[in-house]
C-alpha cells in the first residue's frame, strides 16, 4: 500500500525536532542540563556540512562529536546547528544542518535516535549507516582512530543469522 501521508518523513523531522529542542536548552543554559551529554553522528560530506577542509580528509564519511564540557558558541538554527570544538587543542567552527545527523545518543539518561533515512531537499532519499556501532568517531582533545572496515562503510549484520534453529 502507498503512504500518502509520508509517515517516514514525518517521524524523522518529529526526531531532529528533539535534537534541536535539546540542543536549545543546552545553548539558553551554556551547558547541558545536570549529567546530560551528547554524542552525534553525522556525514561529514553531507549538503551544507561546514568543517575544516583537514578534518573532512581525516574523517571522509562520518563523525562523532560529544557535546559535554568543553564546546564554545553553540547556536541553534531551524535547520542546522553551529559550535566550536577543540580537535587537537586547535578550535574548530563546526556548521552541522540535521538532516546530516545519523545518530543522536544522550548517555545520561539512556537516550538515543539513529536516522536512518534523510529525505534532501532534493527529494532523494540518502541512505546512511544505520545501527552501525563502528562508526568513525572525534571527541574534542581526544581524537578516535578509524576503524577497521569504515573505508568501504558498515554492514550490519542480524545475529539470528547465526543461531542454530
Amino acid at each position: 500500500m502507498t503512504d500518502y501521508i509520508g509517515y517516514e518523513a514525518l517521524t524523522q523531522a518529529a526526531m531532529r525536532g528533539v535534537v534541536r529542542e535539546a540542543l536549545r536548552q543546552t545553548a539558553s543554559n551554556g551547558a547541558a542540563p545536570g549529567e546530560h551529554h551528547f554524542y552525534i553522528s553525522f556525514r561529514t560530506k553531507a549538503p551544507g556540512v561546514k568543517m575544516a577542509e583537514h578534518l573532512v580528509e581525516r574523517f571522509p564519511d562520518e563523525m562523532t562529536i560529544v557535546i559535554q564540557h568543553q564546546f564554545w558558541d553553540l547556536e541553534v538554527h531551524e535547520g542546522h546547528f553551529e559550535l566550536i570544538l577543540k580537535f587537537s587543542g586547535v578550535p574548530q567552527h563546526l556548521s552541522i544542518p540535521y538532516a546530516a545527523m545519523t545518530r543522536f545518543v544522550d548517555p545520561a539518561v539512556n537516550f538515543g535516535l539513529s536516522f536512518e533515512k534523510d529525505i534532501t531537499a532534493s527529494g532523494q532519499d540518502v541512505v546512511g549507516p544505520a545501527g552501525s556501532e563502528d562508526a568513525t568517531e572525534a571527541e574534542p582533545e581526544a581524537e578516535t582512530p578509524k576503524a577497521a572496515g569504515d573505508e568501504q562503510g558498515s554492514t550490519v549484520v542480524s545475529i539470528d543469522a547465526f543461531r542454530r534453529k
